[in-house]
């Protein structure tokens, strides 16, 4: 049972290097977020001619008016898998994870509520490079779908990236930014990823990219070579591997089974359109994440919760490219963007160092890499601040 990708994406050498010493190395290699027992043109971009929770608990989403499509529906479309496991060696592991996950459906329920505002626009994605759609799944595996999700070996976000395969694959990490926390730019990472390494090591076998998205493709090479010599095929099902990944494409097909047939398993689903539930406005000054939500007409916590790689309250041009809004909101946003800053919505342009100030307090109070203030005002000696200097905040 496998699937291919005739996909063949040529890369730089240098990204080459650096994305194969990562692969190597098993940069993947991370405890499963899921109980046991339980920016390109592909998104709407919108543009000009204290993080709370909304009152009462609800959430945004809650309020949308959803049309009859149906996101689970055009999902169980693209499944290709459910009818090959039932047949072949995976059989029995698959329905061991059946069996676990339907033992608790209220942990789906949950999950698959926080899979809301993302799951239709990464099955846009996966539909868009021709892959099986149980793999718009993964993050349900990797992190129960929860963007802010991190594992102690330092992975992050929906599809648990390695701070070290991160950088690999352009996601910029600073003090006020983290681009494996943000969803559009680490799911095309992730979907690059398992394509590239699936044409590198395995003549685009998908199941065996998986592995080694989660053990390494260094462990997952190694156990190949040994079924090779062993007279057996070498693909997935023919691996002896680390635990956690001996059950990770079982993982993948189960849920998918389940969500094939929710109410033989007592699943009640979230209804979730089938269109993308945000669009994309692009920063055209530094903004705070109140302001753009009041503009927005949506809680601060909404729009915290669609930006979840923003790590400060403050959206400037220089860290971040767009904010998520939804749909139905986003003109509102450009609108109020194109505008000058009301005086009392500002965003300080200028820090005055004052007595005690350090470099780092001064850069974590405004959501900046020290780094990035250190280069914008010629500092080498972060030590010798002094007061009434005055810091440009953001390199202009």
């Amino acid at each position: 049972m496998t699937y291919h990708t005739s996909r063949r994406r040529l890369l730089g050498f240098a990204s080459t290097i650096a994305l194969t010493g990562a692969l190597l190395a098993g940069a993947y290699t991370k405890a499963s977020s899921l109980p046991a027992g339980q920016l390109g043109a592909d998104t709407p971009t919108f543009t000009s001619g204290s993080r709370g929770e909304p009152a009462g608990g609800r959430h945004f989403w809650d309020q949308l008016d959803l049309e009859s499509a149906d996101a689970w529906s055009r999902l169980r479309a693209n499944f290709r898998w459910q009818d090959q496991w039932r047949q072949g060696a995976g059989h029995e592991r698959v329905q061991h994870w059946i069996d676990e996950y339907s033992e608790s459906p209220h942990n789906i329920r949950e999950i698959t509520e926080r899979a809301r505002p993302w799951l239709a626009w990464i099955l846009e994605r996966v539909e868009a490079r021709g892959l099986p759609g149980e793999i718009a799944l993964i993050p349900f595996v990797e992190s129960a779908f929860d963007p802010e999700a991190r594992s102690r070996f330092g992975a992050a976000g929906l599809w648990q990236i390695m701070p070290r395969t991160g950088d690999a694959l352009g996601l910029r990490r600073g003090r006020g930014w983290d681009g494996r926390l943000d969803v559009v730019r680490s799911t095309r990472a992730a979907l690059d990823y398992i394509e590239d390494q699936a044409a590198q090591w395995y003549e685009g076998d998908i199941e065996l990219s998986l592995a080694a998205y989660n053990a390494g493709a260094g462990t997952v090479n190694r156990a190949r070579r040994r079924a090779l010599a062993r007279g057996l095929d070498g693909d997935y099902w023919d691996l002896a591997l680390p635990d956690e990944t001996m059950d990770y494409v079982p993982k993948l097909l189960a849920i998918a089974a389940i969500i094939e047939a929710p109410e033989r398993y007592g699943v009640r689903l979230p209804a979730i359109d089938s269109g993308p539930a945000f669009a994309r406005v692009p920063v055209t000054r530094p903004v705070r994440l109140d302001e753009a939500a009041r503009h927005a007409g949506v809680s601060t916590g909404t729009l915290s919760r669609l930006n979840p790689g923003l790590r400060g309250d403050i959206a400037r041009p220089g860290q971040v490219r767009e904010l998520l809004v939804p749909t139905d909101r986003a003109e509102r946003l450009v609108a109020a963007l194109s505008r000058p800053a009301p005086a009392d919505s500002a965003v300080p342009e200028v820090h005055v160092v004052q007595r005690g100030d350090t470099l780092s307090g001064i850069a974590s109070r405004h959501a900046l890499a020290v780094a990035d203030l250190a280069r914008w005002n010629d500092i080498d000696r972060p030590d010798a601040l002094q007061p009434g200097q005055q810091l440009t905040l953001s390199g202009r």
